[in-house]
């Protein structure tokens, strides 16, 4: 049974999918610049979703120019296949989908032994319950509030029960939303629990990425204040 967790507060990870991958390097200094906590690294292999991103030697790339926390969000079928790769290139933590896996628990070991921290991502169809066997292994649970496969997309408030859920079960766990997350909806994010918050187009695109990052740390914040303050 791995030790008890202490999830480390508000932590915001740009996603760098909605960037000028012309850039990626620029791209990754400017948004660690603009005060982002970690980076949300996404990568589809065209079978799990249906697009097709970046794999471990752009990671390995990036590693040479940036100390920054690297946050993989695994989207491909066979997770198991790029473990080795991926810590090899630098990644810090490796999230995959439990739909995408017959086995979590090895597979949980396997990243464990690779030297990475270990989240399980969940689709919006998936229950939450099915991470609930795997809560004292991992790190973090991720939700996703868009389906995975292409940024852009609408943010799906009804994922936020899933959230509460775990937040209600778990106050200690590391809890991160992913899809169409912005100011405009991080008081339902924050509210519900999470507190590791991925957001591409809101914090990429804007031409003020400190401002919306400290917008967002500022609401969660004052919502895991209020919680501790209720316990």
């Amino acid at each position: 049974m791995a030790e008890k967790k202490t999830h480390g507060g508000c932590k915001i990870g740009p996603s760098i999918l909605n960037s000028d991958l012309s850039l990626l390097a620029s791209e990754v200094q400017r948004m660690m610049e603009a005060g982002a906590d970690y980076l949300h690294l996404d990568v589809m292999d065209g079978h799990f979703v249906p697009n097709l991103t970046f794999g471990h030697p752009v990671v390995a790339s990036l590693r040479k120019k940036s100390s920054a926390f690297f946050d993989m969000h695994m989207m491909v079928a066979k997770p198991e296949q790029w473990v080795e790769p991926m810590a090899a290139s630098g990644a810090n933590q490796y999230t995959f989908h439990v739909e995408a896996t017959e086995d979590p628990k090895t597979l949980i070991r396997q990243i464990r032994e690779a030297g990475m921290k270990v989240g399980i991502g969940l689709k919006p169809k998936t229950e939450v319950d099915v991470v609930l066997p795997y809560i004292e292994d991992i790190d973090m649970v991720l939700i996703m509030t868009v389906e995975p496969g292409f940024g852009g997309q609408k943010f799906m408030a009804d994922m936020m029960p899933k959230v509460n859920f775990l937040r209600s079960k778990f106050r200690e766990l590391d809890i991160e939303v992913d899809g169409g997350v912005g100011p405009a909806n991080i008081e339902q994010c924050a509210e519900a629990g999470a507190n590791m918050i991925v957001s591409g187009t809101a914090v990429v695109g804007s031409d003020n990425p400190r401002q919306v990052i400290e917008t967002m740390r500022n609401r969660v914040e004052e919502w895991i204040q209020k919680s501790n303050l209720e316990r």
